[in-house]
């Protein structure tokens, strides 16, 4: 067996079913139900009960869970243990950055972070809110920058940025439908949303969905796992004129005429990044760079609004 799957054993013991297993590992259900089922062919053995509405741990299962969990804590332990030896990642922090991230969050957090390590080099990281679990799990991240906050005690995590969402719309339809305070989300219903992949943030895609759906929006069919959403392809989809894309009003490229930015009514989306590190961590460091994004969010609370 591997350390994931050990992890994987782990969190369906404890969370007694396969639904909140998946959601704390940021996993499908399917996948973790095979990961179980490939587990119990290896052993030969049937770890689970299957009840309604969960499972519970055979003997057997029992068993591994006592001998699974001191694996993995024996693990991690000697993770620790060899990062106090290794030069590469002792002055190193691996941080994962989602595909898109507010153009001044990061410079000012690592602005600050320096200022208080100045021998510690941050090296950001591309990925997608279950690739980073998945990497911090694996000790290949040390912090990450995901769209929803962990449950269980595996990870600390903090709040560290809030952006309300608007919408991308083509410039002529903009030019019809937009007004002083925005545009409704209901009065979209018409035009498909530009949607990504589930498996890259599940909650944060069932959080829009539901949102959609509340304001009468068919979200349409799921987008097929692996498709990323680039700036370019958003614009040219959006350019046709049938679709729409969530958006921060502050963006990474800057928008194509065809292509406007407009706020919504009601600010009914708001995406929330949260910064997240195991919770066995002891590295100094990371104290100070969570410290950082705690002072980045305190100053974006104080800036003012037009509403304000």
């Amino acid at each position: 067996m591997e350390i994931r799957e050990f992890s994987a054993f782990v969190a369906v013991a404890e969370e007694g079913s396969m639904s909140g297993a998946a959601r704390r590992l940021h996993v499908s259900q399917s996948a973790l139900s095979q990961t179980v089922a490939a587990i119990e062919r290896e052993l030969k053995v049937k770890l689970f009960e299957r009840e309604h509405p969960g499972v519970r741990p055979t003997e057997a299962g029992a068993r591994l869970l006592t001998e699974a969990r001191e694996v993995l804590a024996r693990y991690h332990a000697a993770m620790r243990t060899m990062a106090r030896y290794s030069t590469d990642t002792r002055d190193v922090i691996r941080l994962g950055i989602p595909l898109e991230l507010a153009p001044d969050i990061l410079p000012a957090t690592l602005a600050r972070f320096v200022a208080s390590c100045p021998e510690v080099r941050v090296v950001p990281v591309h990925m997608s809110t279950a690739a980073q679990f998945a990497a911090l799990r694996s000790d290949e991240l040390d912090v990450g920058l995901v769209r929803e906050r962990p449950v269980g005690s595996e990870f600390d995590a903090m709040l560290a940025y809030r952006e309300p969402l608007g919408v991308l719309l083509n410039s002529d339809i903009a030019a019809r439908r937009v007004g002083p305070e925005g545009v409704a989300l209901e009065d979209l219903a018409d035009l498909r949303w530009l949607g990504f992949p589930r498996s890259g943030s599940p909650a944060w895609y069932d959080e829009l969905i539901g949102i959609l759906r509340g304001h009468g929006l068919d979200p349409g069919p799921p987008v097929p796992d692996g498709q990323m959403l680039l700036p370019s392809v958003k614009f040219t989809a959006v350019r046709t004129g049938q679709v729409f894309a969530f958006a921060p009003e502050k963006h990474l490229e800057p928008l194509p005429d065809s292509v406007s930015w407009a706020p919504l009514v009601g600010t009914p989306a708001v995406r929330r990044t949260w910064a997240v590190w195991p919770a066995e961590s002891r590295r100094r460091e990371i104290g100070h760079l969570i410290a950082a994004f705690e002072v980045a969010k305190d100053t974006e609370q104080r800036t003012p609004t037009p509403d304000s």
